[in-house]
C-alpha cells in the first residue's frame, strides 16, 4: 500500500523539505551555541530581549510575541536565564503591578559573543543558496507575516 499524497516525490513536499532543513539547521545552531552553554531558545530570547530593550521596558508577553515562543515556555526559559544572572526582572517603569524583563551586563556580553557564532553558522548553512539568499529570506518573511496575521 502506498502513501496517498498529492506529491509525486518526497522532494516535492515543501513541508517535508522544511522539516529536514530545519532539523539540520537546528543541529548546526546547537553546535554553534554549545561553547556559550546556551540552548537555541535561550539564545533567541536573550538576543530578542537585548534588541527590544533598546526601545524601553520589555514585558514577558512582548518578548514571547516578538520571538514567537509559547508564553509558558518563555517563562521557564527566563527563569533559567535569571538563575545564570543573564536576565533580571526590574520593576516596570510605568506599571507598578508589573515587572519588566531585562538583560544583565553579563547577559549582554554573552549574547553579543554568541550572535557572531550564530550568524557565522547561518552564513555557512545558507551558502548553498548563493545569490538566491535574498529571495529565500523574502519568502520566509512572507510566510512569517502571513502566520502572524492569520
Amino acid at each position: 500500500m502506498s502513501l496517498d499524497t498529492r506529491h509525486d516525490s518526497a522532494d516535492d513536499s515543501p513541508g517535508l523539505l522544511l522539516w529536514q532543513v530545519t532539523n539540520r539547521w537546528q543541529a548546526a545552531q546547537r553546535a554553534a551555541l554549545k561553547p556559550f552553554e546556551l540552548t537555541h531558545v535561550q539564545f533567541v530570547l536573550l538576543a530578542t530581549l537585548t534588541y527590544l530593550q533598546e526601545s524601553g521596558a520589555v514585558t514577558q508577553k512582548a518578548l514571547a510575541g516578538m520571538a514567537a515562543t509559547d508564553p509558558m515556555m518563555t517563562s521557564q526559559v527566563l527563569r533559567t536565564l535569571e538563575g545564570r544572572d543573564l536576565v533580571h526582572r526590574p520593576p516596570h517603569p510605568t506599571d507598578r503591578r508589573a515587572r519588566a524583563v531585562a538583560v544583565t551586563e553579563s547577559g549582554r556580553e554573552l549574547v553579543n559573543r554568541a550572535v557572531i557564532a550564530v550568524e557565522d553558522c547561518d552564513a555557512t548553512f545558507f551558502a548553498a543558496l548563493g545569490g538566491g539568499l535574498p529571495a529565500f529570506t523574502t519568502a520566509l518573511r512572507t510566510i512569517a507575516e502571513a502566520r502572524r496575521s492569520g
